[in-house]
């Protein structure tokens, strides 16, 4: 090998205080893991000797503890941008001692090469493979990596043995040039190649490469539970209502999904369904939900960003490689978001809400409009373009004590023009065609809890039939105030 092998020691000391820092990967999976550890250490050593060290980091999206985590705890991020997960750098944000600014994760590249994030110092990227011409090939994700290669102006390389070499060829790596230069990507169907297998760097900016062996730690995801199970329901009898009116067709159409619990219920759900025909899935997180649908044939292909897989189902995907090899593709996130190819292959997608209001407004990312806890990420980039636009939520959360659907959003991500239905355990709120009012009718009769029927019923009394959005400015955060001051929104008053 033409590059320098260095210690993760070795390779954080050329991160200097103040430096931005890209870190390649995705949704905690292909991202460098030894490296930002080292990193935390040196930023420990350096605050215990009186001196400061923080860094600006830039990321795909969300990362492991190795990152976000260590990070956080050594008080070393001076901004963040533009997805996290992680409980440590979540309280560093809400306390304001890291800056933090979301994104829609299909811009993050892009901003970069337009210059809108200003210089880049360093990047680290994790491989399966380097070769001395510069061909890198990433492990299990893409995120921004063949943006920061070029935007950077050094490179450190982590070359993971856990990866096998043989997952060159699973990539396909492609950038849009920059406008006035831009032309339509030539992707038709989710499996489409459409660029190179590696990533292309510069060896010149190499600074070493950091040989490691770790695992990503993606924990297993829980069991499906009756609520989650009964969402995926809902949100699989709407899609097959659909296709038996028409409205879908007959091939079906293909599906994104987001991160988490209910998005792995849904999944299941549709891919037991027999109504459904075998469909594919252009998305930015391959789950492992979709591992046992492409084993039964149920899914017969998916293109994503990362395979965010717990430890145990990427070592069966990495024993049956021959297998999966021709049915998964990895691609830079800002293809697998972008809004052409989203609306060009007309995908169905479904995501995760924090809260909902009654007229389709639809919070992401902010607790109580106050509190962030992890980001808008990819959500929107669908929501706006896609076929379909599904937002699924459980409808209450702490035991009850709050009502995932409101009179009025205290934040919003996707607006009622880009919400098309809302599926919660107790229904589904088809939304298209109808007005404000005949939407909050819609939402409050099909998937509000019990416990806040009556409550949502009486807020839209207040203003029913005196506008044509029936909103109470003085009573529209009543619930948020109620939990603010009491702790449970059910002893709103209006």
């Amino acid at each position: 090998m033409r590059f320098p092998e260095l210690t993760a020691d070795e390779a954080a000391e050329y991160i200097k205080n103040d430096f931005v820092v890209g870190i390649g990967g995705f949704s905690s999976v292909g991202t460098p893991k030894a490296v930002p550890s080292a990193l935390a250490r040196k930023a420990e050593n350096e605050h215990n000797n009186g001196r400061q060290f923080r860094v600006g980091i830039i990321t795909g999206g969300s990362t492991g503890d190795p990152i976000d985590g260590a990070l956080a705890r050594a008080h070393a991020v001076k901004f963040r941008t533009p997805f996290q997960s992680h409980k440590d750098m979540r309280a560093a944000i809400n306390s304001q001692e890291t800056q933090y600014f979301d994104l829609n994760l299909s811009h993050v590249a892009q901003d970069l090469r337009y210059g809108f994030l200003g210089h880049m110092d360093v990047c680290i990227i994790e491989a399966a493979e380097i070769t001395d011409n510069g061909e890198l090939i990433p492990t299990s994700s893409v995120g921004i990596s063949p943006t920061l290669v070029k935007s950077a102006d050094k490179i450190i390389i982590e070359l993971n043995e856990r990866h096998p070499q043989s997952v060159r060829g699973m990539h396909d790596i492609y950038e849009p040039l920059t406008p006035p230069y831009r032309r339509e990507i030539p992707v038709y169907h989710p499996g489409d190649r459409i660029g190179t297998e590696h990533i292309s760097i510069d060896p010149k900016k190499v600074l070493g490469v950091v040989r490691t062996n770790l695992q990503d730690n993606i924990a297993a995801f829980t069991e499906p539970n009756a609520i989650t199970t009964k969402i995926g329901q809902n949100v699989a009898e709407f899609l097959i209502n659909e296709l038996r009116r028409g409205l879908i067709p007959k091939e079906f159409l293909p599906l994104q999904s987001g991160v988490g619990n209910i998005a792995n219920a849904v999944l299941g759900s549709l891919g037991e369904c027999p109504d459904i025909p075998p469909f594919t899935m252009f998305t930015e997180v391959i789950q492992n939900s979709v591992i046992p649908l492409m084993q039964s044939g149920r899914i017969s292909f998916a293109s994503g960003s990362s395979l965010t897989l717990s430890d145990d189902m990427l070592d069966k995907v990495y024993a049956d490689f021959d297998f999966f090899k021709s049915r998964l593709m990895l691609r830079p996130q800002e293809i697998t978001n972008h809004p052409e190819l989203v609306r060009r292959l007309g995908i169905i997608a479904i995501n995760t809400a924090l809260e909902v209001d009654i007229f389709g407004n639809v919070n992401s990312t902010n607790v109580s409009g106050q509190k962030m806890m992890n980001g808008i990420g990819g959500s929107a980039d669908f929501a706006r373009n896609a076929y379909l636009s599904i937002f699924t939520c459980p409808s209450v959360a702490k035991g009850g004590v709050i009502s995932a659907i409101v009179p009025m959003a205290s934040h919003v991500d996707s607006n009622e023009h880009s919400v098309r239905v809302i599926a919660t355990e107790y229904g589904v709120a088809d939304l298209r065609a109808k007005s404000p009012l005949q939407k909050a009718r819609t939402i409050i009769e099909k998937c509000v809890h019990p416990d806040y029927k009556q409550l949502l019923w009486d807020y839209l009394k207040i203003s029913e039939g005196k506008c044509h959005t029936p909103i109470s400015l003085s009573k529209a955060f009543a619930m948020h105030l109620a939990l603010a001051e009491t702790g449970d929104m059910r002893n709103a008053k209006f």
